[in-house]
């Protein structure tokens, strides 16, 4: 690894099959398909391990769609919480699924869809979330129809909804009386649909997740309504798969120390500024000497947090950021154009591949 130049991206296959697996062992247990996230994660480049036990991706996007038709193939689930109109037309050379937000979108674009499964994304008025920010059924969510009067009337169109309610949730006996209250709140229109999502937001390849339970509660739902279930993991799929590589470039003292690295919060752990949370620190282990470890933009709170670690810093030393997959690389930015962090790939067999760099005509490009 002594060649590579910091910052990188590095995604571990072997990390990554571990939860691939436990989404195939749900597949097989219960039935549920499961379709990629890709607003979450879309880095193609391991996307040839990850079509070997997912069903296909979903979509927010025209582009994304286009992504996962090109890039993963099988199966391709296309939403977003506004299409125009050309967008419309143009997924449909994409997707096997268009899955609008809005009755207004459903009325104004249905019939541009052609002869492709529609869906609707329902807000049931429940919902599992953190943070306010990623609550989908926050207070004046646009995020789903409610109204079941104005549902019923477009049912008859519909070959499948989706319930996306969830962010983050490791709480099964919270999903399991969720799944239940959808069952007895939209039971007559499931029972005249071919196909039923659940969304993302469910950590069930989290250690220690009760699988079994939970794949008894998706088949019996399935086998109730006579519907193929689908989950859309993202965070599911990729948790604790990648790190962000960086280099100590300098460490200054304010009533503590503080080591400065070359990446920031802002442009490469976007997510992290965003909720007001501090990432992990894979490297090094954690131990007895206090640190605050800093992005190198010129914002103030460019901070990835502090911590205590088993090794002393010093300029030149190593750090990796744990976790650095979901809603990372999708967010990478050219704030303050300090260098983008390269895709760097181990694979199975250990082998280690710089699968792409990026420069300064990326930059330049990137600002036309």
């Amino acid at each position: 690894m002594t060649e590579l130049t910091t910052p990188y991206y590095l995604i571990d296959e072997n990390k990554l099959e571990k939860n691939l697996k436990i989404i195939e062992q749900v597949r097989e247990a219960s039935g549920a398909k499961s379709v990629l996230a890709l607003k979450c994660f879309s880095t193609w480049c391991v996307f040839d391990l990850m079509r070997k036990y997912l069903d296909g991706t979903t979509s927010s996007s025209l582009f994304e769609a286009r992504l996962g038709y090109e890039k993963f193939g099988k199966e391709v689930h296309a939403y977003s919480v506004a299409f125009s109109e050309k967008e419309v037309k143009s997924v449909k050379k994409f997707a096997d699924k268009i899955i609008f937000n809005s009755i207004s979108q459903f009325t104004n674009y249905y019939q541009n869809a052609g002869s492709m499964k529609l869906g609707l994304r329902i807000n049931p008025g429940i919902s599992y979330s953190h943070f306010d920010l990623a609550d989908p059924a926050r207070k004046y969510s646009r995020l789903g129809v409610s109204d079941k009067k104005e549902i019923i009337k477009i049912a008859p169109l519909l070959s499948g909804i989706m319930f996306h309610f969830n962010c983050e949730n490791d709480d099964f006996e919270n999903l399991s009386s969720s799944i239940d209250l959808i069952g007895e709140n939209y039971g007559t229109l499931l029972e005249n649909m071919e196909w039923v999502s659940f969304g993302g937001g469910l950590f069930f390849t989290k250690d220690g997740y009760p699988l079994d339970q939970f794949c008894k509660k998706l088949k019996a739902f399935s086998e109730k309504f006579d519907i193929q279930v689908y989950l859309e993991p993202g965070e599911a799929a990729i948790t604790g798969c990648a790190e962000l590589v960086t280099t100590i470039l300098d460490i200054v003292h304010n009533d503590i120390d503080i080591a400065i690295v070359d990446a920031s919060v802002e442009a490469h752990t976007l997510d992290h500024l965003i909720y007001h949370t501090n990432p992990g620190i894979a490297f090094p282990e954690p131990g007895s000497h206090p640190i605050m470890i800093a992005g190198r933009t010129c914002l103030a709170g460019d901070v990835f947090g502090e911590y205590r670690l088993k090794t002393p810093l010093k300029i030149g030393s190593e750090v990796r950021i744990a976790d650095a997959a979901g809603y990372t690389m999708v967010k990478k930015n050219w704030f303050n154009g300090i260098a983008m962090p390269a895709i760097v790939v181990r694979r199975l067999d250990g082998a280690v591949e710089i699968v792409q760099k990026f420069g300064y005509k990326d930059f330049k490009r990137s600002l036309s």
